[in-house]
């Protein structure tokens, strides 16, 4: 039985107003298992105004910084509750793997207990004064309606990473999922009333890119977009954001490097290589997909990663002792095939993997595969796949490794792995990359700010600093002076 789940629009779960669906695959098996709604313009709109209502009147406007924090670590605690289920809903909607996602949900939390904690601590300044009898000071006000678009590769942390700040601010929030992913967070949704935060707060809007991110994003009374996926998307986001002048955070992925330098611990360098690009099947913002060995190690290193990974267990994504799943589309099968089958031609050569398995032999499985790409235009090297696909080359010493990590129209993370204090420090100055890890790589922490350079996008997600990015400064002066003011026709 093909199960469906509606959508959140003002506090009640409703079809589209047309009453149309889109089919939900399961990557394990590439069958139909659900349905979401195909909200339609009007929908969209009625999300919006939702929203809009629930800033400008009624409870959540008139709850203090302190209640709306309580409410997020409530909602931590209803997600630390429900984490079975939420995980399960993520692995048969994406493919994901049971123990990602598991990991994942038990870890979504920290980010609204985080941002809980915040929410009082949204400050204002009292400014020193140039003019005599004059105050200034300033507030943090929320910006209003928020629109949270959220891929299908880790819906509920890249949601968990949006709302938690935006809530803490005072913002209401219309969020719209990948139709590839949405399920995990309808299921999320659930939760929010149980928290304790008011109807109209969170909405949750099903579909297409076309047209529900469309009218979201240029949608009048939307006054911030914060965005997860990809650049040609953000490209349209950006354009649609003249219509209303929202503000527009945009974490768009990476051709992420990782660097082992002969003097690294290389049992560490391996399996941070492995979970790097092999975790969450290659699928991943920040997959270290581009390998730099340092040239007197290279043979050996390889041959040890090459043996790694043909021993990689593929298998069912709801399977504990899977350690690689499919891929979350069919879509991003024919990507895979694209890249691998073309680096042969362009200079290239398939170390190991490159095709579909033998088992599993249903559901969307491709072989975790190393390309080496010695020569230069190759486009496996360059563009991101978002696939289980790792292009490795040599470098001669540390200024050749940056030139080379740094030859990329990306800049969201990179690795390093090295047993020298100095060079360490050395690499983290010198790569372009918003994010350094150091002898580890995929560390995440709502304490740790998030996100890239260029390509890679623009703004940051986590840390405290991200609330602010979610509220808008009024300055305020009071006049205290007693005196009357002498001649209205100058400027005080």
């Amino acid at each position: 039985m093909t199960l469906q789940f509606p959508m959140l629009v003002d506090g009640a779960w409703v079809p589209s107003s047309d009453d149309r669906w889109i089919n939900s695959h399961e990557p394990g098996t590439g069958e139909v298992w659900a349905q979401i709604p195909a909200a339609t313009e009007g929908d969209v709109d009625r999300a919006v105004m939702a929203a809009h209502r629930a800033m400008r009147s009624g409870p959540w406007s008139e709850m203090t910084a302190s209640a709306r924090g309580e409410a997020l670590v409530r909602l931590s605690e209803l997600v630390s509750g429900h984490a079975s289920v939420l995980a399960e809903a993520e692995t048969r909607d994406t493919g994901k793997l049971i123990r990602e996602t598991t990991g994942s949900v038990d870890y979504v939390p920290a980010f609204y207990r985080y941002y809980g904690g915040l929410a009082d601590k949204i400050q204002g300044h009292t400014l020193p004064s140039d003019k005599p009898g004059m105050e200034i000071f300033t507030y943090r006000e929320p910006v209003g309606v928020v629109a949270a678009i959220v891929p299908w590769n880790s819906p509920q942390m890249l949601l968990a990473v949006k709302l938690a700040p935006a809530l803490a601010a005072g913002n209401a929030v219309v969020i719209k999922p990948s139709e590839h992913g949405s399920i995990p967070i309808l299921e999320f949704g659930k939760l929010v009333e149980q928290a304790g935060i008011p109807r109209g707060v969170v909405n949750i809007v099903t579909g297409r890119g076309d047209p529900v991110g469309n009218v979201l994003t240029r949608h009048r009374l939307v006054s911030r977009i914060a965005f997860t996926g990809g650049p040609d998307t953000a490209r349209t986001i950006v354009r649609n954001s003249a219509e209303n002048f929202a503000s527009v955070s945009l974490e768009l992925g990476g051709k992420s490097p990782q660097i082992v330098f002969a003097d690294a611990n290389l049992d560490s360098a391996l399996n941070g290589i492995v979970g790097g690009i092999f975790g969450a099947s290659g699928q991943s913002c920040v997959a270290g997909s581009r390998l730099y060995v340092q040239r007197e190690i290279y043979d050996d290193f390889i041959a040890r990663l090459i043996d790694r990974t043909e021993q990689i267990r593929l298998g069912s994504p709801l399977d504990p002792d899977s350690e690689m799943g499919p891929l979350a589309t069919r879509e991003q099968l024919g990507r895979f095939d694209l890249y691998v089958g073309s680096t042969p031609a362009e200079g290239g050569r398939v170390l190991t993997g490159g095709g579909r398995p033998v088992e599993p032999a249903m559901g969307w499985f491709v072989e975790p595969t190393i390309l080496e790409t010695h020569a230069k235009g190759i486009r496996a090297q360059e563009d991101e796949i978002f696939g289980p696909v790792l292009a490795v080359t040599t470098f001669n010493d540390q200024a050749d490794a940056v030139e080379k990590a740094n030859a990329t129209q990306y800049g969201l993370a990179a690795g390093v792995w090295t047993s020298a204090v100095e060079r360490a420090h050395q690499m983290i100055r010198a790569l372009s990359a918003g994010i350094v890890w150091v002898n580890t790589y995929r560390a995440t922490s709502p304490v740790a700010p998030f996100g890239g350079l260029r390509d890679s996008g623009g703004g940051r997600e986590s840390g405290a600093d991200a609330v602010y990015d979610y509220t808008s400064v009024k300055t305020a002066w009071i006049n205290s002076s007693d005196e009357v003011v002498a001649d209205p026709f100058k400027v005080q």
